[in-house]
């Protein structure tokens, strides 16, 4: 029976370590930067297209009307006008192209030598702060039945249930089951194989009690720390970092599942601005690009139309090539459609030429595009983020999104806008005041990205205003990065 087992075994293993294999392969490949010819090769398409459009533009339709062609589409007046702004608006696009092409986003290679990773202090795993639908049940009951004072967490006692459940039924782990139930992401509340373990390390005790207990300031201080090599971390206020009343409310602080809970990652610190793959502390903003195998000052995209990321230096010049891009597909269009309108209704037996519409399509997707385009990246420079930075504050609304669906129904739209509204008395909104790199207004921050000219925000001229290595923080976040409550800010801002 037993080779039989064994038999039966050896395929499973070999299919497994084929798997992990393959998943180790394409890992790597994805490690590693793209080749030359594959991050150009779009900027040749792109010119193919616009090249293109050119000759249709101009040898289909404004060159038969400049020599009175039988089946052109317009007199020569009309023809020179077309012509005239087509080509100005061509030109300026092609201008900030090959601006944007040219000019570098930005390395932080550049700048900053290469440094051993840092120590990362107090890194131990807090699961326990998750929204798993099991974490959430377990708050909800701790909730309903709090008492007066929240018991000591029992070290010795998790020590040993951990210790018994690896060594009972004779096997050195506990079973497969009781490590998996709980919750569907394998996070089980009371049946998580680490529990035990690491709450007899005096910091994560601590921290496990600060983010799971949800009892008034009065009940921690009164009974003091709950284990004698534990101490609970303050703010520069004086007061806890857990969860605090909202503006006008009284008594007890509202558990972390139902207020406003920014993150408390110290962002600023070099162990969390240190990359591994380049083996050097970023510059604040600077992110890696998995496409171009580097770092990238105030990384904001890599875009393959101009085969490079956009970043600190050509932020500008890729803004101001979408701006003409954008003009130079709405006057085709535009054209193309009023000079076909026109010849359907004047000539019973007009012929659509196949060019004409294939530039139709293209110039209207483009326009779709370009339009999005524009308009997201306008938002985020006058929110002064870029495109990674505002993930944070989408994940930040996404979790009072859920978190106002605890609070009130799904129609009691203006209890959301009441709590939202105590929320931003409290901390300020999230775009703007929660933002590391807010400078206080929508112009400030437009100028600091675009110029402070007007005619630097049309023209590819110059050189970007943001050199990527120095910015200002905040003034209501702290030091290291973290967003501080509105009492803890400075009082001309508050």
């Amino acid at each position: 029976m037993a080779p039989y087992a064994n038999a039966q075994q050896q395929p499973e293993g070999k299919c497994c370590g084929a798997v992990a294999e393959a998943r180790e392969k394409s890992a790597a490949r994805r490690s590693k930067p793209q080749p030359w010819i594959v991050l150009k090769l779009t900027i040749f398409i792109a010119i193919g297209i616009i090249g293109y459009v050119f000759y249709v533009y101009i040898g289909r339709l404004c060159i038969p009307m400049l020599r009175h062609d039988a089946g052109a589409l317009g007199g020569r007046g009309m023809g020179i006008g077309f012509l005239v702004v087509f080509c100005l608006l061509g030109l300026m696009m092609l201008w900030a192209y090959e601006k944007v092409v040219l000019t570098p986003p930005g390395y932080a290679r550049d700048h900053v030598k290469k440094s051993p990773a840092p120590m990362i202090k107090n890194a131990f795993p807090t699961w326990w702060d998750s929204e798993s639908e099991a974490d959430l049940a377990a708050a909800r009951m701790q909730a309903a039945n709090a008492q007066p004072s929240a018991p000591e967490p029992k070290l010795n006692e998790g020590y040993q249930r951990s210790r018994s459940s690896r060594t009972s039924g004779g096997h050195t782990r506990g079973s497969t089951n009781s490590r998996r139930n709980g919750s569907q992401n394998g996070h089980g509340v009371h049946e998580d194989e680490n529990l035990g373990i690491t709450d007899t390390i005096a910091p994560v005790a601590a921290a496990h009690v600060k983010a799971t207990s949800n009892h008034g300031h009065a009940a921690r201080s009164e009974r003091g720390p709950a284990h004698p090599d534990v101490s609970l971390t303050l703010t520069p206020g004086g007061s806890q970092n857990g969860p605090q009343p909202l503006p006008g409310t009284q008594g007890e602080p509202k558990p972390m599942m139902f207020t406003r809970k920014p993150p408390s990652t110290p962002i600023l610190l070099p162990e969390y601005r240190y990359c591994h793959k380049d083996g050097f502390q970023k510059p604040m903003r600077a992110h890696h690009c998995r496409a171009c195998g580097t770092c990238v000052l105030r990384y904001d995209h890599h875009c393959p139309w101009i085969g490079q990321c956009v970043g600190a230096r050509n932020y500008k010049f890729f803004m101001i090539f979408v701006w003409w891009a954008l003009w130079f597909c709405v006057w085709t269009f535009a054209t193309l459609v009023g000079v076909i309108a026109r010849a359907t209704v004047v000539r019973p037996s007009f012929e659509i030429d196949g060019q004409h519409v294939a530039v139709l399509v293209l110039s209207g997707l483009f326009i779709l595009f370009t339009t999005a385009l524009l308009g997201t990246h306008f938002q985020l420079i006058c929110m002064g983020q870029s495109t990674v930075e505002s993930l944070d504050a989408r994940r930040i609304g996404e979790r009072e999104d859920r978190v106002l669906g605890r609070l009130h129904a799904w129609w009691d739209f203006r209890g959301k806008r009441a709590t939202r509204k105590q929320w931003d008395a409290e901390w300020g909104r999230v775009g703007r005041e929660g933002n590391p790199w807010w400078l206080g207004s929508a112009r400030a921050n437009w100028e600091a990205t675009m110029g402070a000219h007007a005619w630097q925000w049309f023209l590819p001229i110059g050189k970007s205003p943001d050199d990527g290595l120095s910015y200002t923080l905040n003034p209501r976040f702290d030091s290291e990065g973290r967003w501080r409550p509105r009492r803890e800010w400075p009082r001309e801002l508050q």
